[in-house]
């Protein structure tokens, strides 16, 4: 048991915790930003576009976050990057078609985006923001798996 406990619970996954969950509120604040942008310009729904959006900022940062601090990939060689980013990407492309179908099932056909959570009577939240919450926490999951496993599974230290 405490064999599973150290290879749990150790640097690299606290810190790859710490970037997701930072990742997680880069993607929730530009998905807030343009949600709340596209809302004031058009009555049409764009959530899967601000999601990809948001998407698109949220990779970049993590990507930086998890090659230098939480595996610590720290060769900058064309080489390595090669075959780093197109993975990285790849499988954030696959947990972006996760993220995407559960805001298409949960917004755009189940409508709970019409629902609001009163947290305390401190403060409401939508339900378009309780989704992306929930599928963000099964995107880092995934997302770590990917990594740890394909990504920078033989990583190369300058």
């Amino acid at each position: 048991m405490k064999n599973l406990i150290k290879k749990l619970i150790n640097k690299e996954t606290i810190t790859y915790l710490v970037f997701g969950v930072l990742t997680t509120v880069v993607n929730l604040i530009v998905f807030k930003v343009f949600d709340m942008l596209f809302t004031a310009v058009t009555e049409t729904d764009l959530t899967l576009l601000t999601n990809f959006i948001a998407w698109v900022f949220a990779v970049v940062f993590a990507y930086i976050t998890n090659k230098l601090w939480v595996f610590e990939s720290k060769s900058w060689k064309f080489n390595v990057l090669k075959k780093e980013i197109p993975a990285f990407a790849g499988a954030r492309v696959f947990s972006l078609g996760i993220e995407e179908l559960g805001l298409l099932i949960f917004i755009s056909w189940l409508h709970f985006d019409r629902f609001n959570l009163d947290i305390f009577g401190l403060f409401s939240i939508g339900g378009k923001m309780i989704v992306k919450i929930i599928l963000g926490v099964v995107v880092v999951v995934i997302n770590y798996i990917f990594s740890k496993l394909i990504i920078f599974k033989n990583k190369e230290k300058e």
